[in-house]
C-alpha cells in the first residue's frame, strides 16, 4: 500500500481549530445546569456531530488517514443526525420542547448506522481503496476482498446528495419556524428583533446557506476533494455560535459597585444599596424600556436579563420592584403582557388571531398561564374580553 506525506496548510489549520472548538462547545452545552435545557442538549450533540465530520475531513485532507485507515468513513453515520438535531435545537429554543414524535426524524440516521456495519467491518485493503477512491484517484487500487457485501441499501453512492438534501430540508423547517416566531410578534424577519430571536435568526440563515454552498461546490470536485471548503464553512458556523454564546453571557457584564449598606432595613429586605436618585433613574429607564423595546414580549425574559438591560443587578431590580412598585418581577411581566394582549384582542386588525397565538405573541409559552394571568388582572377570560370588545365596536 502506497502512502503520501502529511499535507498541512492554512485550510488544515482552520479545520483543526473547528474540530477543537466544536468539541469544546459540545461539552459546554451538555454539562452542568446547561445540560438540563433541551435546546442546549440538541445544539451540544449537533456540535459534537459537526466535530466528528470535520475531523474526518481533516484526516483525509492532510493524508493522516493513511496512518489510521481503520477510521475511514467513521463519521458517516452522523450525516443524517445533523439536520434533525439543528431543527430540534431551533424548535426547542422557540417552544421549550421537542417536536411531537421527534424520534421519527432520526430513523434515517438509525438505518444508516446499521448499514455502516457493512463498510466498517471490512479488511484494511478495502478501506485503503475506499480512501483512494474519495481523495486520491491518481493512485492505483490494490487487490481486496470483502468480508460482507459493502452496501445492503445500494444507496451509499448517493450519500453526499442525500446528506445535503436532509440538511436543506431541516434548515428550511428551521427557517419556517423562526419566521413564524417573528410574525407572531408582528415583525418581519429582517427587522431588529428581541434579543433571543435575532441571534437565532442569524444562525439559521448561516445554516441554511450550507446546503446551498455544497450544491455549488460538490460538482466542481471529484468525489470528496472539495470537502475541505465545506469543513472551513462549518468551522465558521461553530465559531459564530461561540461568539453568540459569549455575547449573550452575563459573565462579561460588569455589575455596578454596591453602595454602602443602609443603616435600617426597608420592608422585606435587610439591605438597600440604591439611593433615591438611583432608584428613580432606574424606574424611569424601566418605563422607557418597556414602552420602546417591549422586552416583555420575549418568552425567555428573566429578571437577570432585564436587570442587565437596565444596568443594574437582579437583586437591586427585585428590591426596587417590591419597594416602589409593590410588584414581583413576574407580576410586572404579567401586567405588561396582559395590557398588550388587551390591545390585540380589541384590535379589528388582529381579530383573526387565535387566543393561543395571542398568548405566544405577548410572551407566554403556555396558554393556560396566559388565561390565568389575564383572568386575575382583568376579571375576564381572553375570550370574554374579546367578545365584550367586539360588542362595543358593533354598538
Amino acid at each position: 500500500m502506497k502512502t503520501l506525506p502529511v499535507h498541512l496548510d492554512l485550510f488544515a489549520l482552520i479545520i483543526l481549530l473547528g474540530v477543537a472548538q466544536g468539541i469544546f462547545l459540545g461539552i459546554f452545552f451538555l454539562t452542568g445546569e446547561r445540560g438540563r435545557v433541551v435546546s442546549n442538549r440538541c445544539i451540544g450533540w449537533f456540535m459534537l456531530g459537526l466535530s466528528a465530520i470535520i475531523a474526518e475531513i481533516f484526516l483525509c485532507y492532510t493524508n493522516y488517514m493513511f496512518q489510521i485507515l481503520w477510521l475511514i468513513d467513521f463519521s458517516e453515520p452522523v450525516n443524517f443526525t445533523l439536520g434533525p438535531l439543528y431543527f430540534f435545537f431551533v424548535f426547542a429554543r422557540l417552544h421549550q420542547r421537542l417536536p411531537k414524535r421527534w424520534f421519527w426524524h432520526l430513523l434515517p440516521a438509525f438505518i444508516w448506522t446499521i448499514n455502516s456495519i457493512t463498510w466498517f467491518y471490512q479488511p484494511i485493503e478495502f478501506k485503503y481503496n475506499s480512501y483512494l477512491h474519495a481523495y486520491h484517484p491518481e493512485l492505483a487500487y490494490i487487490d481486496s476482498d470483502e468480508y460482507l457485501p459493502e452496501d445492503f441499501t445500494n444507496l451509499r453512492d448517493y450519500v453526499s446528495e442525500m446528506t445535503m438534501l436532509s440538511c436543506a430540508i431541516y434548515a428550511f423547517f428551521s427557517f419556517l419556524d423562526i419566521r413564524k416566531a417573528f410574525r407572531l410578534r408582528g415583525l418581519s424577519l429582517f427587522q431588529p428583533a428581541p434579543s433571543q430571536l435575532a441571534p437565532l435568526r442569524n444562525l439559521i440563515l448561516l445554516n441554511l446557506s450550507f446546503p446551498i454552498l455544497a450544491f455549488f461546490i460538490k460538482p466542481q470536485f471529484y468525489e470528496d476533494l472539495g470537502d475541505y471548503i465545506l469543513a472551513c464553512y462549518l468551522t465558521l458556523l461553530i465559531y459564530t455560535t461561540s461568539f453568540l454564546v459569549m455575547r449573550g453571557s452575563n459573565f462579561f457584564v460588569e455589575e455596578p459597585d454596591p453602595e454602602p449598606e443602609a443603616p435600617a432595613p426597608r420592608k422585606k429586605y435587610e439591605k438597600s444599596a440604591l439611593s433615591e436618585e438611583v432608584e428613580e433613574a432606574v424606574l424611569q429607564k424601566l418605563t422607557r424600556l418597556m414602552a420602546d423595546e417591549k422586552p416583555y414580549l420575549q418568552s425567555d425574559l428573566s429578571l437577570t436579563k432585564l436587570a442587565q438591560q437596565l444596568g443594574t443587578s437582579s437583586h437591586h431590580l427585585s428590591q426596587l420592584l417590591n419597594d416602589r412598585r409593590e410588584q414581583s418581577f413576574f407580576d410586572l411581566l404579567a401586567t405588561y403582557r396582559v395590557r398588550e394582549a388587551q390591545q390585540l384582542l380589541q384590535d379589528s386588525g388582529t381579530a383573526n388571531l387565535k387566543i393561543d397565538e395571542i398568548a405566544e405573541r405577548v410572551g407566554y409559552n403556555s396558554t393556560s398561564a396566559f388565561h390565568t394571568a389575564f383572568k386575575r388582572l382583568t376579571g375576564q377570560t381572553p375570550a370574554q374580553f374579546r367578545a365584550t370588545a367586539t360588542s362595543s365596536r358593533s354598538a
